[in-house]
């Protein structure tokens, strides 16, 4: 039996194959087409979903976010107090060492060097002019003594108290410096032994001085000066740094020639309470307290923006103008605690 392969004659029909398009495309499956519009997906494609973003969680504003926040705050500041006492204060006090310096080589050089508590104008001694250089073999210390004893002075390196006559001179010379804070130039004192020798250099030349008795508080008073006899006392802060438990007095004699010594004009008892020894500025809490406030702001608007962008863009940006307005709070802090830390 033969079978017969052609087509049946309705296919080779034009009216039957235009029937057959027709039915072909009416049973073909439509595309899916995306939400919103849009080009269909690609033949033989999955067609894309979009789902609705989920709204990011907000930080929560119970009393954990509020803790949160103080923690943050106090945290950057502490950082932002020990990098300034560590690194920061250091590199002031070197930079204001340097340019002391060169100001006072310059008026050694022109004899403009004040030797009294007058200047050339009969006007008493401006504040933070160098006035002479101090040097102790013993612990490696070379320090420009600057006039004045206040916070604001001592930050710059050791001050020379503005009652006492300058080193040299008939009677008792007092020079403060730092324990800890901004270089410390003080710090090593209490490792001076008697005998050890003590070289400062003035607008009247070069005065030598020799340690003989190192006291704190409740210690015996060293004798009286007798006439033409000259002395030189050194104090800072005793104790644990950041934490003094007293004054510490390094007690020199002058070895070398008593230089003249110009008439005093303001005694003790006229001193400012800010440039005794452990005196504080009274106005330097009100500063502090400011730049507190302004310090806390910051940290609030550190966690404002940690909702508004993110977390590692908080951080990337608030951070370091944290730890920079903390540097800037150590520092006026600084300027309110007792001018011997």
């Amino acid at each position: 039996m033969t079978v017969d392969s052609r087509p049946p004659k309705a296919a080779s029909n034009p009216r039957f194959q235009v029937t057959e398009k027709i039915r072909m495309r009416v049973a073909r499956p439509l595309r899916p087409t995306p939400a919103g519009g849009g080009k269909p997906p690609r033949k033989g494609g999955t067609p894309r979903l979009r789902l609705p973003e989920a709204p990011r969680p907000l930080a929560p504003r119970d009393s954990r976010w509020w803790a949160g926040a103080a923690i943050l705050t106090v945290s950057l500041l502490l950082v932002g107090f020990v990098a300034h006492v560590a690194l920061f204060s250091v590199f002031q006090h070197h930079r204001a060492q340097d340019l002391a310096y060169h100001e006072l080589r310059s008026t050694l050089a022109k004899a403009e060097t004040p030797v009294g508590q007058l200047d050339l104008d009969a006007e008493l001694v401006t504040s933070g002019t160098p006035v002479a250089l101090l040097q102790i073999d013993a612990i490696d210390l070379s320090e420009v003594v600057s006039e004045g004893t206040t916070s604001e002075v001592l930050r710059a390196g050791a001050g020379h108290r503005r009652d006492s006559v300058m080193p040299g001179q008939a009677g008792t010379s007092v020079i403060l410096a730092r324990q800890a804070t901004y270089g410390g130039p003080f710090g090593g004192l209490s490792r001076l032994q008697p005998g050890d020798d003590i070289t400062v250099t003035t607008g009247q030349g070069t005065s030598t001085f020799q340690v003989f008795g190192l006291r704190r508080a409740g210690d015996p008073l060293p004798e009286a000066l007798r006439a033409k006899e000259g002395r030189l006392e050194l104090m800072t802060a005793d104790g644990l740094a950041l934490f003094p438990s007293g004054v510490l007095h390094v007690d020199a004699e002058l070895t070398s020639t008593v230089q003249s010594t110009p008439t005093k004009v303001l005694a003790y008892p006229a001193l400012p309470p800010a440039e005794r020894a452990m005196g504080q500025d009274a106005g330097g809490w009100a500063s502090s307290f400011f730049v507190l406030v302004f310090f806390v702001a910051s940290g609030i608007g550190l966690w404002w923006l940690w909702t508004r962008w993110g977390r590692w863009q908080a951080w990337l940006v608030g951070v370091p103008v944290m730890l920079v307005l903390g540097v800037t709070t150590a520092d006026t802090v600084m300027n309110a605690l007792p001018n011997l830390l």
